[in-house]
């Protein structure tokens, strides 16, 4: 009897329950898997957005870290001016107390500098470093290897960890001597 029922469904052009039951795992399973993709396109764009907040976060902290750089730049002349005229304070007046009302803002003005994340960059005894010191002389220098920073110049300075101003400095280099067959060939010695 299910052979003359599937043989009518076939001549009627109806499936039989089994290949319905196929059917529908076909479609079931393309279903699961746009459900499937849909929910990973979602966790993609998910994780982008909470990437994209983390970045935007960062950014706007970064802007407030470094907000001030500008205008601390342009105080920077005056921190020079006030140590210069205390590197040649005559004795004398050292004791007066305005030169101590003076040495009063001088220490004022650095200590607002160092609440906002400002610091010297540091040179003394330190090698050449480029990121942070900006050579104005090469010299031959007694009693320096070559590359090691003989003086400052004009001090240098960082906003947390970026250079706001590098150090000016002198730099040693290494002796050149000059080989004898050198001088030779140059008709010399």
């Amino acid at each position: 009897m299910n052979e003359e029922v599937s043989e009518k469904r076939e001549e009627e052009g109806k499936p039989t329950p089994e290949e319905e039951i196929e059917a529908l795992r076909k479609e079931l399973e393309e279903v699961k898997a746009k459900a499937s993709e849909y929910l990973e396109g979602w966790q993609r764009t998910q994780a982008e957005f909470a990437n994209y907040k983390k970045r935007n976060e960062k950014e706007r902290e970064e802007i407030v870290k470094f907000a001030n750089a500008a205008f601390i730049t342009k105080l920077l002349p005056i921190l020079d001016d006030f140590e210069r005229a205390f590197n040649t304070l005559p004795s004398g007046l050292l004791g007066l107390t305005w030169i101590e009302g003076i040495l009063l803002i001088h220490r004022k003005l650095q200590a607002i500098f160092e609440g906002e994340g400002v610091k010297e960059i540091e040179t003394e005894g330190k090698k050449f470093d480029p990121l942070f010191h900006q050579a104005v002389t090469y010299e031959e220098k007694e009693g320096f290897d070559d590359g090691q920073i003989i003086s400052e110049v004009q001090k240098g300075y960082k906003l947390h960890d970026r250079v706001l101003r590098p150090a000016l400095v002198r730099v040693a280099k290494g002796k050149t001597e000059v080989k004898p067959e050198e001088k030779e060939e140059t008709g010399h010695g």
